[in-house]
């Protein structure tokens, strides 16, 4: 039986460590006149056009890109897929933004006609944005998580998610029991996890929504699958913060709970972390537990700045990736968020440059949630999910565009004034998933 071999060509941006921690030219990788090469959906060869072209098979011609930028997937580190309904509803602060909004909205995912229709548009709206995975709150319902990966593996997407797990402190019709949720989650995670390109990951909604004994079977289902993932909230907003001093007052702080029920470690990701303590970021740090940045929600309900240069410390580095978080994030454009990411660190006083911005989207998403051995990079053999840049995309866009001096100039621009129109083509696992120009005509 023959392989399936596609390739593209032109200019390709990737990395191969961590910018924030090495030099620019061990980190970043840049070939003006690139060639990738993908069989069975994994990268056999990236690099320089001229010296790969005669390792094309007989027969296969290049999809040429050229005045593009060819880079990895990206890849969203915390999103609510549930939530896409109430983006852009009007906050005050996080808990009455949720008791308003999210608790209504994911009642009505009890009924899995309307999960599977919101899962298909959400796994959509990823490709049209260049996103090739994420790691994703379901709600508390499993038909929920059930739709999300059936949607997911039609596309043949890499995708991260798992039930929300709520015994306290939410409406009832949102509840489950500590021993209920541990089951749906241990059936969920046994059906779904390394099913396809599906993976698993043990969802608490975050310390108030669930009771001791609620995070200790989370602990329990985790020591039972080291292999899932761990995903919840952490430290967003002080009176979460408050909320959670009152709830554990044997804990030492926010981080502690989870802590203490062996919820920390490689394959955590917490999103948001604006308010952890120097102590907490060197807890993460030591036990390989990582952040999701989440700017444009953090934001847009006013919980604070996150300090990406406190969380990249030389001495006491965190894997940090990047989160929409819709829908208290307004956007699922990850350009859209790096620019605001931009912002945040500017009135930190720490310029984040573009090759950082670009990393953090990529291979520091695949990094902090463990699976960089798949996804992240244009790496041979990695996965083969990719996105296409069209820096051209606007009248404005190619104005700016056509006066930048290098690369990194040019990434720049692409993260200020990018979105979804910049997003020439999305390819998962080397097939064309979205094709703009293509969808346009279709619409149009």
């Amino acid at each position: 039986m023959s392989s399936a071999v596609t390739a593209v060509r032109g200019p390709l941006v990737s990395f191969v460590d961590d910018p924030f921690l090495s030099s620019r030219e061990d980190a970043f990788v840049y070939e003006s006149d690139g060639l990738l090469i993908c069989e069975d959906g994994v990268i056999t060869a990236a690099g320089d056009h001229g010296a790969l072209r005669g390792r094309l098979p007989a027969g296969v011609e290049p999809v040429h890109y050229p005045d593009h930028v060819i880079c990895p997937g990206f890849i969203d580190t915390h999103i609510h897929y549930v939530q896409t309904g109430i983006i852009a509803a009007f906050g005050s602060q996080l808990i009455d933004w949720l008791n308003h909004y999210t608790f209504v909205e994911e009642q009505r995912f009890s009924h899995p006609d309307y999960a599977r229709q919101v899962a298909s548009s959400f796994c959509d709206e990823l490709l049209r944005n260049g996103t090739t995975t994420s790691l994703t709150f379901c709600a508390v319902y499993p038909d929920s998580v059930d739709a999300l990966f059936e949607a997911a593996s039609a596309r043949n997407m890499r995708m991260v998610a798992g039930k929300v797990l709520m015994d306290r402190n939410a409406p009832d019709a949102l509840l489950d029991t500590a021993q209920s949720g541990y089951e749906d989650s241990k059936a969920l995670l046994e059906r779904w996890h390394g099913r396809g390109r599906n993976l698993y990951a043990i969802t608490p909604r975050f310390a108030p929504t669930s009771t001791p004994a609620q995070l200790e079977a989370a602990g329990a289902l985790r020591r039972e699958h080291p292999e899932a993932l761990m995903h919840t909230h952490v430290s967003e907003n002080t009176g979460e913060i408050s909320w959670v001093r009152s709830l554990f007052p044997e804990r030492r702080g926010y981080l502690d709970v989870y802590d203490h029920y062996g919820l920390l470690g490689p394959g955590t990701v917490l999103a948001h972390g604006v308010h952890l303590t120097g102590y907490e970021r060197g807890r993460c740090a030591e036990t390989g537990t990582a952040v999701s940045h989440c700017p444009t929600s953090n934001l847009f309900l006013g919980s604070g700045l996150f300090h990406v240069h406190d969380a990249k410390d030389p001495k006491r580095p965190m894997h940090v990736g990047l989160g929409t978080d819709i829908g208290a994030g307004t956007s699922f454009s990850l350009l859209a968020t790096m620019n605001e990411a931009y912002k945040v660190a500017e009135l930190s006083n720490y310029p984040l440059d573009s090759v950082k911005a670009f990393y953090l989207a990529t291979l520091g998403g695949a990094q902090a949630m463990g699976i960089d051995d798949k996804v992240g990079s244009l790496r041979p053999g990695r996965e083969a999910d990719f996105v296409v840049l069209d820096p051209k995309a606007t009248p404005l866009l190619a104005q700016r565009t056509a006066r930048v001096n290098d690369i990194e100039e040019l990434l720049f621009v692409l993260a200020v004034m990018g979105d979804d129109r910049t997003v020439r083509a999305t390819y998962v696992a080397g097939v064309l998933a979205h094709d703009r120009d293509t969808a346009d005509a279709a619409t149009g």
